[in-house]
């Protein structure tokens, strides 16, 4: 086992932001739109209750739709208009479902959990694991 081994794993902060972070600099770059996808029930989540549609809700995070935009590793914040009123919104990461360009439709959808697991860690180069990898499986969300 390499130092720092699987105690090590578990220690690992969530991708989720990291991600998110990256995607809306990719899409900004390229002249689109970011929205999130967010599950409106999760705990701790602020948004507007009249905008939320089948337990979830797509915010534009654009620098023109937003003030005050702040990705932090714990929570996406920032200030909004809806229906003309302002709202401070709040999202734990844990919340977020996935980030995409309005105009084309690219972006990135997060797992359900995003904990590591063995096989993140499993048959890597230079371990001696020797673990066959699995192949990647897709989950359709709709």
């Amino acid at each position: 086992m390499r130092p720092g081994g699987q105690e090590a794993v578990a220690k690992l902060s969530s991708r989720r932001p990291y991600l998110l972070r990256a995607m809306r600099e990719w899409m900004l770059d390229n002249a689109l739109t970011p929205h999130i996808i967010v599950d409106a029930a999760a705990q701790g989540v602020v948004v507007p209750s009249s905008a939320v549609r089948g337990g979830r809700i797509v915010l534009n995070i654009s620098d023109s739709a937003v003030t005050g935009l702040r990705l932090g590793n714990e929570a996406v914040e920032f200030c909004a208009r809806f229906g003309g009123t302002p709202l401070d919104v709040y999202v734990p990461v844990e919340a977020l479902i996935g980030i995409y360009a309005r105009e084309s439709g690219h972006g990135l959808l997060f797992a359900e959990s995003d904990e590591p697991t063995p096989s993140d860690t499993a048959g890597s180069a230079g371990d001696g694991g020797g673990r066959k990898a699995r192949r990647p499986t897709l989950k359709v969300i709709k």
